[in-house]
C-alpha cells in the first residue's frame, strides 16, 4: 500500500510539473477581445464606477426628493422630583417635599410638506439628470479603460515583432561566425574578422534580452489592466489590422452625441438650470400638514389633578413665505444664472477642445497609415539588399563592416515597419475613443 501511494504521489508530482512546464513553454493565447472582455469584467476602476452609477440610480426616488410624507413614531418620557409649594386663591397654602412628577407621551406623527414652490419637482428631475451624468462617467471610464487594454495589447504585438526582428539578427549573426570561422581556418580570413563577428553577435544577444524584459514587464502591466494573475502567462497575435476607413466628417458627427466629455457637459448645463428652478421656488410659500395620533398620561403628587391621561387624534396646517432675509434671496438666484453660464462655456470649451484632437489625431492617422505602406516596402529593398549582401560575404568579395551595415538595415526596417502599424493602430483607437464609439 506504501509503495503504491509512494508510486501515485510521485505520478501526481510529474503530472503537475509537466503542466506547468507546458504552461510556460506554450502560453495561452489572448486576443485583444479577450483582453478587453476581461478588463470590462474585472477592472477596479469600472467596478467602482459601475458602483457609483448604482448609488446614482438609487438616489433616484420619490422621497430623496421630498414629495412623499414622513411618519414617525416617538416617545417621551419626563420625571422630575421637587420640593414644591402651592398657594392657592381662597389662600391655602400646599407643600411637599420632593414630590414627584411623571409625564409620559407616545404615538404616531405624519408630516408632509405639500408646497414648496415646485422645488421639490426640480429636485426629482435633477437626481434624474445626476443618474445620466453617472451613466457619461461610466462610460468614460470604460472608454479610458478599454482604451488603456488595446493600447497596452498592441505594444505587446509590436515588441513581439521586435523579439521576432532581434531574434533574426542573431541568427545572421551567428552565420556570420561560422563563416567568419570557416575562413579563418582555411586562412582566408583574419582571427579579426571572426572576434568583429562575435562581438556583433553578443551585442544583438544583449539588444534581444532587454527586449525581452521590456516585453514581460508590458505583460504584467497588461494583467494589471485585465485585473487578474500578474504573472499569468499568455501570447498575443503576430499582427494587427488597422482600420484604414475612418472619416474625419463621420468621427465629428459622432463626438458630438457619444463623446461622454461633452455628454456631461450638457447634463452638467441641465443640473444648473434646475438648481436656479430650486433656488427661484423659495420666493413662493412653503405649505405643510401635520396629523398624529398620541397617547398622553401624567402624575403630579401635589396640585388639583394626581393623574391626567389623553388620547386622541391632532392635526394642523403651517404656511410660511420668504418675505425678508437680507437680499439672500437674490444673490443665490444671481449665483445660480452665473453657473448656467459657467456651464454653457464649458460646453463650448470642451467641444472645441475634443474637436481639436480629433482633427489632430486624424492627420497623424492619415500620416501613419502612409508610413506602414512606406516601411512595408522598405522591409523589402533591406531583405533583398541582405540576402546579395549576406551571399558575396559567403564568397569574400565584401567587407564585415558592409555585412553588419545590411543587417542593420534590416533590423531597422522591421523595427520601423513594427513601428509604424503600431502607431497606425494607435491613432485608430485614439480617435475611436475620442468620438465615443471605441468598438473592435
Amino acid at each position: 500500500m506504501r509503495y503504491c501511494l509512494y508510486i501515485l504521489f510521485c505520478f501526481l508530482g510529474a503530472a503537475s510539473y509537466a503542466q506547468e512546464t507546458t504552461a510556460q513553454q506554450f502560453p495561452a493565447f489572448l486576443s485583444v477581445e479577450d483582453a478587453v472582455s476581461q478588463a470590462l469584467k474585472n477592472n477596479f476602476d469600472i467596478k467602482i464606477a459601475d458602483n457609483n452609477l448604482k448609488i446614482d440610480q438609487q438616489n433616484v426616488s420619490l422621497a430623496n426628493a421630498g414629495l412623499l410624507p414622513n411618519l414617525y413614531g416617538s416617545v417621551n418620557q419626563n420625571n422630575s422630583i421637587q420640593n414644591s409649594k402651592q398657594e392657592r386663591t381662597d389662600g391655602t397654602v400646599q407643600e411637599l417635599n420632593n414630590a414627584k412628577n411623571n409625564s409620559l407621551s407616545y404615538g404616531v406623527n405624519l408630516g408632509w410638506t405639500i408646497f414648496d414652490g415646485f422645488a421639490m419637482f426640480a429636485r426629482y428631475d435633477q437626481l434624474k439628470e445626476l443618474q445620466k451624468q453617472g451613466e457619461a462617467e461610466l462610460k468614460y471610464t470604460v472608454l479610458t479603460r478599454v482604451g488603456d487594454v488595446m493600447e497596452t495589447y498592441f505594444t505587446l504585438v509590436q515588441q513581439q515583432q521586435m523579439l521576432q526582428a532581434l531574434d533574426t539578427a542573431i541568427v545572421i549573426s551567428k552565420q556570420r561566425v561560422n563563416t567568419a570561422q570557416n575562413r579563418f581556418t582555411i586562412g582566408k580570413a583574419a582571427k579579426l574578422e571572426v572576434l568583429n563577428a562575435e562581438v556583433d553577435l553578443n551585442t544583438d544577444q544583449t539588444n534581444f534580452l532587454k527586449q525581452k524584459q521590456e516585453y514581460e514587464n508590458t505583460k504584467t502591466l497588461l494583467n494589471q489592466l485585465m485585473a487578474r494573475e500578474l504573472t499569468e502567462n499568455f501570447k498575443v497575435a503576430d499582427v494587427v489590422a488597422t482600420d484604414d476607413k475612418l472619416k474625419l466628417v463621420d468621427l465629428l458627427s459622432l463626438a458630438a452625441t457619444q463623446n461622454p466629455q461633452i455628454q456631461i457637459s450638457l447634463i452638467n448645463k441641465r443640473v444648473a438650470e434646475l438648481n436656479l428652478k430650486q433656488v427661484k421656488g423659495a420666493r413662493l410659500p412653503n405649505v405643510a400638514v401635520t396629523t398624529g395620533y398620541v397617547f398622553t398620561d401624567s402624575e403630579s403628587s401635589l396640585g388639583f389633578a394626581r393623574t391626567n391621561t389623553g388620547r386622541g387624534l391632532s392635526y394642523g396646517l403651517t404656511a410660511r413665505v420668504n418675505i425678508f432675509n437680507g437680499f439672500l434671496q437674490k444673490r443665490n438666484e444671481n449665483i445660480a444664472k452665473l453657473q448656467i453660464d459657467n456651464s454653457n462655456v464649458v460646453i463650448n470649451q470642451q467641444t472645441q477642445a475634443i474637436n481639436a484632437q480629433l482633427i489632430s489625431a486624424y492627420q497623424t492617422y492619415l500620416t501613419n497609415l502612409d508610413l506602414v505602406k512606406l516601411e512595408g516596402k522598405n522591409v523589402q529593398i533591406a531583405e533583398q539588399n541582405l540576402d546579395i549582401t549576406m551571399e558575396k560575404y559567403r564568397i569574400g568579395t565584401i567587407t564585415t563592416l558592409e555585412v553588419r551595415t545590411a543587417q542593420l538595415n534590416y533590423v531597422n526596417a522591421l523595427a520601423r515597419n513594427s513601428t509604424a502599424q503600431f502607431n497606425a493602430k494607435l491613432s485608430e483607437v485614439n480617435l475611436k475613443e475620442l468620438a465615443g464609439n471605441l468598438s473592435l
